[in-house]
């Protein structure tokens, strides 16, 4: 075989195992979304808890988080049902 038709070969299994991920995901692609946000919630509750009084048992691991996370706070509390930010040092809205 020659080097273009191994790149050819290359380049129809790459998308053929596209199209076989499309197949099997594509159903499963909304409740997987949904999935990883009720965890991201779920962890971001954990990583604040602290700041709202809730004890967190984890709080000395999670405090190194908590800048990274505050670009996504504005978004998370807002799905959570809050209208405005529950930390009193942390004014988002």
């Amino acid at each position: 075989m020659t080097p273009i038709e191994i790149a050819e070969l290359k380049e129809r299994i790459r998308r053929g195992l596209e199209l076989l991920q499309e197949f099997y995901e594509g159903r499963y692609r909304g409740a997987l979304a949904r999935s990883k946000r009720e965890e991201d919630d779920l962890f971001m509750l954990l990583v604040f808890s602290e700041s709202m009084g809730i004890p967190n048992p984890a709080g000395y691991y999670t405090l190194e988080l908590l800048p990274i996370l505050y670009e996504r706070f504005h978004d998370w509390h807002l799905r959570m049902g809050m209208e405005k930010s529950p930390l009193d040092h942390f004014q988002c809205c």
